[in-house]
Protein backbone atom coordinates (compact mmCIF):
# COMPACT_ATOMS: atom_id res chain seq x y z
CA UNK A 1 0.00 0.00 0.00
CA UNK A 2 1.04 4.10 -0.48
CA UNK A 3 1.18 3.92 3.51
CA UNK A 4 1.20 1.70 6.64
CA UNK A 5 -1.96 3.56 7.81
CA UNK A 6 -3.45 2.25 4.28
CA UNK A 7 -1.98 -1.15 4.89
CA UNK A 8 -3.46 -1.19 8.15
CA UNK A 9 -7.02 0.42 7.61
CA UNK A 10 -7.13 -2.64 4.56
CA UNK A 11 -6.00 -5.27 6.99
CA UNK A 12 -8.79 -4.33 9.72
CA UNK A 13 -11.48 -4.50 7.20
CA UNK A 14 -10.60 -7.70 5.91
CA UNK A 15 -10.06 -9.31 9.55
CA UNK A 16 -13.93 -7.85 10.58
CA UNK A 17 -14.69 -9.51 7.31
CA UNK A 18 -13.87 -12.65 8.52
CA UNK A 19 -14.13 -12.46 12.57
CA UNK A 20 -16.80 -10.47 12.82
CA UNK A 21 -18.61 -11.04 16.20
CA UNK A 22 -15.68 -13.46 17.03
CA UNK A 23 -14.38 -16.78 16.26
CA UNK A 24 -17.01 -18.82 18.09
CA UNK A 25 -15.55 -21.82 16.86
CA UNK A 26 -12.21 -21.62 18.99
CA UNK A 27 -14.11 -19.61 21.92
CA UNK A 28 -15.80 -22.91 22.68
CA UNK A 29 -12.75 -25.27 22.41
CA UNK A 30 -9.77 -23.62 22.53
CA UNK A 31 -8.35 -22.61 26.09
CA UNK A 32 -7.77 -18.72 26.14
CA UNK A 33 -4.66 -18.67 26.93
CA UNK A 34 -3.03 -21.86 25.43
CA UNK A 35 -0.12 -21.50 22.75
CA UNK A 36 0.66 -23.26 19.76
CA UNK A 37 3.39 -23.12 17.06
CA UNK A 38 2.50 -23.27 13.25
CA UNK A 39 4.38 -23.20 10.14
CA UNK A 40 3.09 -21.48 6.44
CA UNK A 41 3.79 -24.27 4.61
CA UNK A 42 3.94 -23.80 0.45
CA UNK A 43 2.34 -26.97 -1.37
CA UNK A 44 3.31 -26.20 -5.08
CA UNK A 45 6.35 -24.48 -6.55
CA UNK A 46 5.87 -20.70 -6.29
CA UNK A 47 7.07 -17.19 -6.16
CA UNK A 48 7.10 -15.75 -2.61
CA UNK A 49 5.02 -12.41 -2.17
CA UNK A 50 3.06 -11.22 0.82
CA UNK A 51 5.15 -12.38 4.08
CA UNK A 52 5.37 -8.98 5.24
CA UNK A 53 1.70 -8.93 4.94
CA UNK A 54 1.05 -11.81 6.54
CA UNK A 55 2.89 -11.46 9.19
CA UNK A 56 0.73 -7.99 9.92
CA UNK A 57 -2.22 -9.52 10.31
CA UNK A 58 -1.05 -11.93 12.68
CA UNK A 59 0.07 -8.93 14.41
CA UNK A 60 -3.19 -6.53 14.08
CA UNK A 61 -4.76 -9.67 15.66
CA UNK A 62 -2.48 -9.81 18.66
CA UNK A 63 0.92 -8.02 18.69
CA UNK A 64 2.42 -10.55 20.81
CA UNK A 65 2.46 -13.06 18.10
CA UNK A 66 6.45 -14.07 17.12
CA UNK A 67 6.44 -14.91 13.12
CA UNK A 68 10.12 -15.80 12.01
CA UNK A 69 10.18 -15.86 7.79
CA UNK A 70 11.89 -18.19 6.44
CA UNK A 71 12.04 -17.18 2.55
CA UNK A 72 11.24 -13.71 1.29
CA UNK A 73 9.25 -11.75 -1.76
CA UNK A 74 10.82 -12.76 -4.81
CA UNK A 75 12.13 -15.61 -4.06
CA UNK A 76 11.23 -18.72 -6.08
CA UNK A 77 10.81 -21.64 -3.90
CA UNK A 78 9.60 -25.45 -3.79
CA UNK A 79 6.50 -27.44 -2.53
CA UNK A 80 7.38 -28.11 0.64
CA UNK A 81 8.82 -25.05 1.51
CA UNK A 82 8.47 -23.62 5.16
CA UNK A 83 8.09 -19.79 4.56
CA UNK A 84 7.42 -19.25 8.10
CA UNK A 85 7.10 -19.79 11.54
CA UNK A 86 4.49 -18.50 14.09
CA UNK A 87 4.36 -18.95 17.75
CA UNK A 88 1.43 -17.13 19.89
CA UNK A 89 -1.59 -17.51 21.42
CA UNK A 90 -3.58 -20.28 19.37
CA UNK A 91 -6.85 -18.09 19.23
CA UNK A 92 -5.25 -15.74 17.82
CA UNK A 93 -3.58 -17.36 15.30
CA UNK A 94 -6.75 -19.18 13.85
CA UNK A 95 -8.39 -15.90 13.77
CA UNK A 96 -5.47 -14.61 11.93
CA UNK A 97 -4.83 -17.45 9.61
CA UNK A 98 -7.11 -17.47 6.67
CA UNK A 99 -7.02 -14.01 5.91
CA UNK A 100 -3.63 -14.51 6.14
CA UNK A 101 -3.25 -16.97 3.78
CA UNK A 102 -5.95 -15.48 1.07
CA UNK A 103 -3.29 -12.63 0.64
CA UNK A 104 -0.40 -14.76 0.25
CA UNK A 105 -1.55 -17.38 -2.31
CA UNK A 106 -3.40 -14.45 -4.06
CA UNK A 107 -0.28 -12.28 -4.28
CA UNK A 108 2.11 -15.29 -4.11
CA UNK A 109 -0.39 -16.44 -7.49
CA UNK A 110 0.02 -13.20 -9.06
CA UNK A 111 4.44 -13.22 -8.87
CA UNK A 112 4.45 -16.87 -9.94
CA UNK A 113 2.10 -16.20 -13.42
CA UNK A 114 4.39 -12.56 -13.89
CA UNK A 115 7.42 -14.26 -13.60
CA UNK A 116 6.70 -17.12 -15.77
CA UNK A 117 5.69 -14.27 -18.62
CA UNK A 118 9.01 -12.55 -17.83
CA UNK A 119 10.40 -16.02 -18.65
CA UNK A 120 8.50 -16.35 -21.70
CA UNK A 121 10.04 -13.18 -23.19
CA UNK A 122 13.64 -13.72 -22.58
CA UNK A 123 15.93 -12.28 -24.28
CA UNK A 124 13.61 -10.37 -26.19
CA UNK A 125 13.37 -6.40 -25.08
CA UNK A 126 9.47 -6.51 -24.69
CA UNK A 127 8.56 -5.71 -21.37
CA UNK A 128 5.73 -7.32 -19.12
CA UNK A 129 3.29 -5.10 -17.76
CA UNK A 130 -0.29 -5.04 -15.47
CA UNK A 131 -3.36 -3.37 -16.64
CA UNK A 132 -6.17 -2.22 -13.78
CA UNK A 133 -7.72 -5.08 -14.22
CA UNK A 134 -7.36 -5.88 -10.52
CA UNK A 135 -10.23 -6.80 -7.59
CA UNK A 136 -11.58 -4.01 -5.60
CA UNK A 137 -9.58 -2.59 -2.88
CA UNK A 138 -6.68 -4.67 -3.69
CA UNK A 139 -5.12 -2.97 -6.82
CA UNK A 140 -1.65 -1.91 -5.04
CA UNK A 141 -1.34 -5.21 -3.73
CA UNK A 142 -1.81 -6.83 -6.82
CA UNK A 143 0.44 -4.45 -9.11
CA UNK A 144 3.10 -4.96 -6.04
CA UNK A 145 2.86 -9.05 -6.91
CA UNK A 146 3.28 -8.05 -10.43
CA UNK A 147 6.48 -6.12 -9.61
CA UNK A 148 7.88 -8.69 -7.15
CA UNK A 149 7.48 -10.90 -9.99
CA UNK A 150 9.59 -8.90 -12.09
CA UNK A 151 6.79 -7.64 -14.58
CA UNK A 152 5.98 -3.52 -14.50
CA UNK A 153 2.97 -1.13 -13.49
CA UNK A 154 0.87 -0.05 -15.46
CA UNK A 155 -1.56 2.98 -14.38
CA UNK A 156 -2.28 2.83 -10.86
CA UNK A 157 -5.21 4.62 -11.69
CA UNK A 158 -6.71 7.14 -14.25
CA UNK A 159 -5.56 9.80 -12.56
CA UNK A 160 -1.65 8.66 -13.90
CA UNK A 161 -1.92 9.46 -17.42
CA UNK A 162 -3.68 10.12 -19.93
CA UNK A 163 -4.99 6.80 -22.12
CA UNK A 164 -7.81 7.24 -25.05
CA UNK A 165 -9.17 3.51 -25.69
CA UNK A 166 -11.44 2.09 -27.86
CA UNK A 167 -14.95 3.57 -25.65
CA UNK A 168 -13.31 7.40 -25.36
CA UNK A 169 -13.25 7.08 -29.05
CA UNK A 170 -16.26 5.75 -29.11
CA UNK A 171 -18.62 8.09 -26.83
CA UNK A 172 -16.67 11.02 -28.11
CA UNK A 173 -17.81 10.39 -31.65
CA UNK A 174 -21.08 9.02 -30.97
CA UNK A 175 -21.88 13.12 -30.15
CA UNK A 176 -20.33 14.24 -33.37
CA UNK A 177 -21.88 11.66 -36.10
CA UNK A 178 -18.61 11.26 -37.21
CA UNK A 179 -17.71 7.42 -38.23
CA UNK A 180 -14.04 6.05 -36.42
CA UNK A 181 -11.50 6.20 -38.66
CA UNK A 182 -8.22 6.92 -38.74
CA UNK A 183 -8.07 10.67 -39.61
CA UNK A 184 -10.54 10.39 -36.17
CA UNK A 185 -7.95 8.65 -34.20
CA UNK A 186 -5.18 11.24 -35.01
CA UNK A 187 -7.46 13.90 -34.58
CA UNK A 188 -8.22 12.88 -31.22
CA UNK A 189 -4.66 12.32 -30.34
CA UNK A 190 -3.97 15.53 -31.51
CA UNK A 191 -6.46 17.61 -29.54
CA UNK A 192 -5.41 15.57 -26.28
CA UNK A 193 -1.97 16.69 -26.67
CA UNK A 194 -3.11 20.82 -26.63
CA UNK A 195 -5.12 20.02 -23.21
CA UNK A 196 -2.09 17.47 -21.44
CA UNK A 197 -1.70 18.13 -17.66
CA UNK A 198 2.34 18.23 -17.30
CA UNK A 199 4.68 15.91 -16.86
CA UNK A 200 2.04 12.97 -18.08
CA UNK A 201 2.09 10.44 -20.76
CA UNK A 202 -0.08 10.10 -23.99
CA UNK A 203 -0.79 6.90 -25.10
CA UNK A 204 -3.76 5.82 -28.05
CA UNK A 205 -4.86 2.71 -28.49
CA UNK A 206 -5.61 1.53 -32.44
CA UNK A 207 -7.32 -1.38 -33.94
CA UNK A 208 -5.51 -1.12 -37.25
CA UNK A 209 -2.54 -0.18 -39.33
CA UNK A 210 -3.81 2.48 -40.83
CA UNK A 211 -5.24 3.93 -37.18
CA UNK A 212 -1.44 3.24 -36.06
CA UNK A 213 -0.13 5.22 -39.23
CA UNK A 214 -2.19 8.17 -38.67
CA UNK A 215 -1.46 7.93 -34.50
CA UNK A 216 2.40 8.40 -35.40
CA UNK A 217 1.67 11.00 -36.93
CA UNK A 218 0.15 12.75 -33.71
CA UNK A 219 3.25 11.74 -32.03
CA UNK A 220 1.93 10.17 -28.53
CA UNK A 221 4.18 8.63 -25.87
CA UNK A 222 3.04 5.24 -26.79
CA UNK A 223 0.22 3.49 -29.00
CA UNK A 224 -1.56 0.51 -27.98
CA UNK A 225 -2.31 -2.42 -30.83
CA UNK A 226 -5.60 -3.59 -29.15
CA UNK A 227 -5.47 -7.65 -30.54
CA UNK A 228 -4.25 -7.44 -33.83
CA UNK A 229 -2.54 -9.99 -35.43
CA UNK A 230 1.22 -10.96 -35.29
CA UNK A 231 1.90 -10.01 -39.00
CA UNK A 232 0.24 -6.90 -38.19
CA UNK A 233 2.54 -6.14 -34.50
CA UNK A 234 5.63 -6.84 -36.97
CA UNK A 235 4.44 -4.17 -39.58
CA UNK A 236 3.78 -1.50 -36.90
CA UNK A 237 7.33 -2.32 -35.38
CA UNK A 238 8.68 -1.94 -39.22
CA UNK A 239 7.20 1.21 -39.72
CA UNK A 240 7.75 2.77 -36.50
CA UNK A 241 11.65 2.13 -37.05
CA UNK A 242 11.77 3.06 -40.79
CA UNK A 243 9.75 6.55 -40.51
CA UNK A 244 11.64 7.13 -36.77
CA UNK A 245 9.05 9.01 -35.46
CA UNK A 246 9.68 10.25 -32.15
CA UNK A 247 7.86 12.03 -28.94
CA UNK A 248 8.12 15.65 -28.89
CA UNK A 249 9.29 15.47 -25.08
CA UNK A 250 12.95 15.92 -25.60
CA UNK A 251 12.58 18.56 -28.67
CA UNK A 252 12.50 21.56 -26.77
CA UNK A 253 15.65 20.89 -24.79
CA UNK A 254 17.35 20.30 -28.10
CA UNK A 255 17.93 16.63 -28.24
CA UNK A 256 16.57 13.60 -30.36
CA UNK A 257 13.42 12.78 -28.43
CA UNK A 258 12.77 9.27 -27.52
CA UNK A 259 11.13 6.46 -29.51
CA UNK A 260 7.36 6.33 -29.65
CA UNK A 261 6.86 3.17 -27.47
CA UNK A 262 4.83 0.05 -29.11
CA UNK A 263 2.17 -1.34 -26.63
CA UNK A 264 0.98 -4.70 -27.50
CA UNK A 265 -2.67 -5.64 -25.44
CA UNK A 266 -5.55 -8.13 -26.43
CA UNK A 267 -5.35 -11.94 -26.39
CA UNK A 268 -2.24 -12.26 -25.05
CA UNK A 269 -1.17 -15.91 -23.04
CA UNK A 270 1.67 -17.91 -22.31
CA UNK A 271 1.38 -19.85 -25.49
CA UNK A 272 1.99 -16.74 -27.70
CA UNK A 273 3.59 -14.08 -25.58
CA UNK A 274 7.22 -15.13 -27.10
CA UNK A 275 6.02 -14.87 -30.62
CA UNK A 276 4.59 -11.02 -29.50
CA UNK A 277 7.65 -9.99 -27.54
CA UNK A 278 9.76 -11.60 -31.65
CA UNK A 279 8.26 -8.77 -33.21
CA UNK A 280 9.82 -5.97 -31.44
CA UNK A 281 7.78 -4.34 -29.63
CA UNK A 282 8.32 -2.40 -26.27
CA UNK A 283 5.13 -2.91 -23.89
CA UNK A 284 2.91 -6.46 -23.51
CA UNK A 285 -0.06 -5.80 -21.22
CA UNK A 286 -1.66 -8.24 -19.76
CA UNK A 287 -4.74 -8.08 -17.38
CA UNK A 288 -4.60 -12.17 -16.58
CA UNK A 289 -1.71 -11.47 -14.42
CA UNK A 290 -4.26 -9.60 -11.72
CA UNK A 291 -7.50 -11.27 -12.54
CA UNK A 292 -6.81 -14.79 -13.61
CA UNK A 293 -3.75 -15.58 -11.57
CA UNK A 294 -4.01 -18.75 -10.04
CA UNK A 295 -3.92 -18.81 -6.37
CA UNK A 296 -1.04 -20.63 -4.64
CA UNK A 297 -1.86 -23.99 -2.65
CA UNK A 298 -0.52 -23.12 0.74
CA UNK A 299 -1.48 -23.90 4.63
CA UNK A 300 -1.02 -22.81 7.85
CA UNK A 301 0.12 -26.26 10.26
CA UNK A 302 -0.01 -26.37 13.72
CA UNK A 303 2.76 -28.03 15.41
CA UNK A 304 4.37 -30.45 18.06
CA UNK A 305 7.49 -27.80 18.77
Amino acid sequence: MSSKNNLQHFISLALQEDIGSGDITSQIIIPKDKKVSAVLLLKEEAVICGLDIAREVFRTVDGSIKFQARSKDANSEKAGKIMARIQGNARAILKAERTALNLLSHLSGAATLTRKFGEAVKPYKARIYDTRKTIPGLRELQKYAVKTGGGHNHRMGLYDGVLIKDNHIAALLSATGVSRGPSAVRALAEAAKKKMPKGKKLEIEVISLSEFKEALKARPDIIMLDNMKISDIKEAVRIRERQSIRTPLDYARGKQGRKILIEVSGGVHLDNVREIAKTGADIISIGALTHSAKAVDMSLEVTDD
